[in-house]
């Protein structure tokens, strides 16, 4: 396999979950991000966490969708996030408009 038909390979792979994530970002409620992954899903906590003067993040999420071009399986029944590095919760509005893929690309 060459170097090019690689790029193309993962060129595709990405545009299909691209697609994928458009057809299903109007099914969920929250948008999460954090250091390594982006996910949709229905239903987030997010807990503060304090040991001998660090902060960590604990996130639960039910019902989500992983942005992963590596996996097989994107629908998640429950995903548990344990980091140091900054979550990110927004709220879907009914009217959000989908991204620009190569904002979603940088991820």
């Amino acid at each position: 396999m060459s170097s090019d038909d690689l790029e193309n390979y993962e060129t595709q792979a990405e545009l299909a979950l691209y697609r994928e994530y458009r057809d299903v970002v109007g099914l969920f409620k929250y948008v999460v991000e954090t250091e390594r992954r982006f996910y949709l899903c229905n239903k987030v906590d997010l807990l503060v966490r304090a040991t001998g003067g660090d902060v960590y993040f604990e996130v639960e999420m039910a019902d989500a969708w992983v942005w992963d071009v590596y996996r097989s399986a994107r629908l998640v029944k429950r995903v548990r996030v344990v980091t140091f590095k900054d979550v990110n919760i927004e709220e879907l509005a009914d009217d959000d408009t989908v991204p620009d893929i190569q904002q979603l690309r940088s991820r």
